[in-house]
Formats: C-alpha cells, sequence, structure tokens
C-alpha cells in the first residue's frame, strides 16, 4: 500500500493530542529539584584517627541530578500521547461526495387551501391534501438530497431546516394544518425567511418551491423579497395551486402576475397546477433541476487503534516496574 492509501485510510481523530508530548519537559524545567543543605560534621578525634584510611583525592560536592528525563519514560509517555490522540483505521478510503440538491419547500397553510378543488384518485379534496400527497412521493425520491421546510399563512414559520432527514421533513409536513400559521397569505414573509435560513447556513445553491393558491395579504412585499433573493442568488419556483374561479375576483385570489415575476426575477419557473395530475408533471420537471456536488458527512466504518498503543504501554511499564524491583532485590 502506498503512502496516499494509508493516508486515506489512517487519521487521528483527536491530533491536537501531539501538542502534550513536552508537557514533561516542561514540568522538568518548570519545577527544578529544590538544593539540600547540609551541614558538615566536625568531630576532629575521629577524622584524626581515619585519615589514614580516607581517600586521598577530596570529597566532592554532590551535584544535581542532570536535566533529563530517562529514555523508558518518553517511551512510555509517547505511547500514552498516541493512544489519546485516537487513531483510527478507516475501512473505506474517503468520505464519499454525492451530487444532489438543496431544496426548501414553503407551502401555504391560509385559510383558502381548504377549498376542494383538487381531484385525487377521482375524489375532490382540499389542496393542502393534494399538495401532501404529490409532495410525499417527491420527498420520497431526494435520497442524497437536503430539504427544508417552511409554512406560511399571517406569518411563516421554518419547520425544518436543510437536513438530509427526509423522513422528518415528510413528517411535519403531514402534521402541518390549514390555518395553523393564520388564515392570510404571507408569500413575502416566506421568501424572507428562506433568505434568512439560507445565509445563517452559508448556503449558496438551494432552489426555493413556494407552494400557494393566493395573493400576497399580510408581511413584506413579495417582490422586494425576490430582489433579495436575486442577490443572492436564490432561484424561486413558483406554484399556483388550485383551479381558476372565472367572473370572481377577491384578494384571495391567485396573483399569477406577481408569482411569476418572482420566478422570472429569480431565474426560476411559474407553473399553475390545476389538478393533482399537474402537479406531479411540475415535480417532475423540478427534478430536472442542475445538481450541487456536495460532501455527505455519514458516518464512515473505522477500527479504533487506541488499544494497541495504550496495551504496549502497559505492558512496558509492567517491565519496568519488575526490573526494578529485581535490580533492588539482587
Amino acid at each position: 500500500m502506498n503512502l496516499a492509501n494509508l493516508a486515506a485510510h489512517f487519521e487521528f481523530l483527536a491530533p491536537w493530542m501531539f501538542a502534550f508530548l513536552p508537557l514533561p519537559w516542561v514540568i522538568r524545567l518548570l519545577l527544578r529539584p529544590r538544593v539540600q543543605q547540609q551541614n558538615s560534621l566536625f568531630a576532629p578525634s575521629i577524622v584524626a584517627r581515619l585519615s589514614p584510611n580516607l581517600p586521598a583525592e577530596s570529597l566532592k560536592e554532590p551535584t544535581l541530578p542532570q536535566f533529563r528525563i530517562p529514555l523508558r519514560f518518553i517511551l512510555l509517555w509517547g505511547l500514552l500521547v498516541i493512544a489519546a490522540a485516537r487513531p483510527v483505521w478507516f475501512l473505506d478510503s474517503s468520505p464519499f461526495n454525492e451530487s444532489g440538491k438543496e431544496m426548501i419547500l414553503a407551502v401555504d397553510l391560509s385559510g383558502s387551501m381548504r377549498r376542494a378543488d383538487m381531484v385525487l384518485a377521482g375524489e375532490n379534496v382540499d389542496r393542502l391534501t393534494a399538495v401532501k400527497n404529490v409532495v410525499e412521493a417527491f420527498i420520497a425520491e431526494r435520497q442524497g438530497d437536503r430539504m427544508g421546510l417552511v409554512v406560511f399563512g399571517s406569518q411563516a414559520f421554518l419547520l425544518s431546516p436543510l437536513t438530509y432527514d427526509l423522513q422528518t421533513v415528510q413528517s411535519l409536513l403531514n402534521e402541518s394544518q390549514i390555518g395553523m400559521a393564520g388564515n392570510n397569505t404571507a408569500i413575502g414573509d416566506a421568501i424572507g425567511l428562506t433568505l434568512k435560513h439560507l445565509r445563517n447556513k452559508r448556503q449558496q445553491h438551494a432552489v426555493l418551491i413556494l407552494l400557494t393558491d393566493g395573493a400576497n395579504t399580510n408581511g413584506i412585499s413579495p417582490i422586494e423579497a425576490a430582489s433579495q433573493a436575486q442577490k443572492m442568488p436564490l432561484k424561486i419556483y413558483t406554484i399556483g395551486v388550485g383551479r381558476e374561479r372565472p367572473g370572481r375576483s377577491s384578494r384571495t385570489d391567485m396573483d399569477i402576475d406577481t408569482l411569476t415575476q418572482i420566478a422570472d426575477m429569480t431565474g426560476g419557473r411559474f407553473f399553475r397546477a390545476n389538478d393533482t395530475e399537474q402537479l406531479q408533471q411540475i415535480y417532475q420537471q423540478i427534478d430536472q433541476l442542475e445538481a450541487v456536488e456536495h460532501e455527505v458527512f455519514s458516518y464512515r466504518l473505522r477500527s479504533e487503534l487506541y488499544p494497541w498503543p495504550l496495551g504496549v504501554a502497559l505492558f512496558l511499564s509492567l517491565l519496568f516496574a519488575w526490573l526494578q524491583l529485581r535490580k533492588i532485590g539482587g
């Protein structure tokens, strides 16, 4: 195995522990041994009697221990630091990259979503039920993508940040109910909240899919929010849900011009979904978006190697202790 393959498989999970390698020398330098003061014993009569047997050379003052640490202690300390740095052997060579999309769904929960003018399995259902049904299949196919969820009515709320946990995103959407965010339609607030979340995440390649059945009746201007999205840039796909009601007009009717302008400003597209089949086709088109490659921080199978240096250090410490006891006893 060459060095490149070795580097791809071997790694220290806590390499900062090697900063403690010089610790014994630092302690030895700061805590120098104290010089012991000894008083000479004057006994002239004894010295006179023993002088013939005393060595000719003069007595020397004891010297301080040298500023060094025994090699066996250096070896033990090095093994302990290596174990603390947690060496591991990865069974796969490197973290894998996946080509995925960064998407945020913004779903209208205003009161007008109760209107049962969508067809699902041959029956009329309300607009939110139709959206949930189609989005469920869309989310199920998003393996490798990250998704977030924003709901809006009178206000906008971030129910889920960008995440790989698509099952949670689906569960949160299924639990969403009409009116839980208020009965008005704050399209601009939904875009603004999405921008705020993406800035916090420093994410610049996400796409917003905004589903609504009405016109903006609360919060900031959708065009103003779209101009901020254009600067990021954030591509917005707007989807108008529900059948047209010819001959009737009210402030809750769909503002097709504004939704189209939002999409055009940000490089997205506006879609009109009069029924569930059209909604499915729209999501198939969105699925053809250009993917953004990103690193997936998933768990890599690995084998912990720290027991080896730790075991060697334990064995050597027992061996050195046994040799020291034999030296004292012998």
